[in-house]
């Protein structure tokens, strides 16, 4: 049994990277830290939103490797001199992916409240109509 694939499709010329990048989505994993939302804030816009409670600005990194968003938390380690008797706030580091699409721009991150939002806008390219003149071989 051969394995179909959107490349070996013969209609769909040119869309191994698009399998590439659902491979490279199944892989980022599926952990639940930190929780965050994702929201339309306009017809071409989007907010993620992290819950980074405990983390300072300085401590979090925000990429764009290769059209992935990738958000990045590493927490300062607590004075040694602090005894914990119970420990329910998660300070752990953690690293959270999303594969952008051709056109997806990231814009300003901002924290509030233990919140870090980031904007994205879609720029949709112009429909374009192109005739191809035929000549004779």
């Amino acid at each position: 049994m051969t394995k179909m694939t959107l490349g070996s499709h013969p209609h769909m010329l040119g869309f191994e990277q698009l399998e590439r990048l659902l491979e490279r989505t199944a892989k980022t994993g599926n952990e639940g830290y930190p929780p965050f939302n994702i929201e339309q804030t306009a017809q071409d816009a989007y907010r993620i939103t992290l819950a980074v409670a405990g983390f300072s600005e300085g401590d979090l990194a925000i990429t764009v490797e290769d059209r992935q968003l990738v958000i990045r938390g590493r927490s300062r380690e607590d004075a040694p001199e602090r005894i914990f008797l119970h420990r329910g706030i998660a300070a752990r580091q953690f690293q959270r992916s999303f594969v952008l699409a051709d056109g997806v721009e990231v814009g300003e991150a901002v924290m509030e409240n233990g919140l870090l939002h980031v904007d994205l806008t879609l720029s949709r390219p112009e429909m374009v109509v192109q005739t191809i003149q035929i000549r004779k071989g």
